[in-house]
């Protein structure tokens, strides 16, 4: 046993386990250049500052962010025992998801692919 018992290893894993408050939304059909116009909007600001921004968005991304960011907040409440006055946007990113490649019929017989990108979304909030 090289590295050492499994319970061990498992304890090992857990310490280094990240504790900030977050949540995460996979396949969000919306495209990872679209969703990072409304992040980058919000990244760093106070969580009340941030929820104003998303509601008052226009972008169909700001929605899906905004139930994402009241869920971090939530989970800060719940399951950390933060208060929410003290709570601000530490990172948010988007990374790339699958897409869904559909057909477009065209002239003569042609077909053009149409890509329906997907992304996955993160927010993860900390205290000051």
């Amino acid at each position: 046993m090289a590295k050492g018992h499994r319970s061990q290893i498992k304890r090992e894993r857990n310490a280094q386990k990240d504790t900030r408050p977050s949540a995460k939304l996979s396949y969000a059909r919306v495209s990872v250049q679209k969703a990072c116009f409304v992040l980058d909007a919000i990244r760093g600001k106070d969580v009340q500052t941030a929820l104003g921004i998303v509601t008052y968005n226009p972008r169909y991304a700001s929605s899906l962010i905004k139930k994402l960011l009241e869920s971090a907040i939530a989970n800060a409440e719940n399951n950390n025992g933060m208060s929410v006055e003290n709570l601000y946007v530490e990172e948010c990113y988007a990374n790339k998801g699958p897409t869904m490649k559909r057909i477009r019929p065209r002239a003569q017989g042609r077909a053009y692919r149409i890509e329906k990108r997907m992304s996955h979304i993160t927010v993860v909030l900390n205290e000051r």
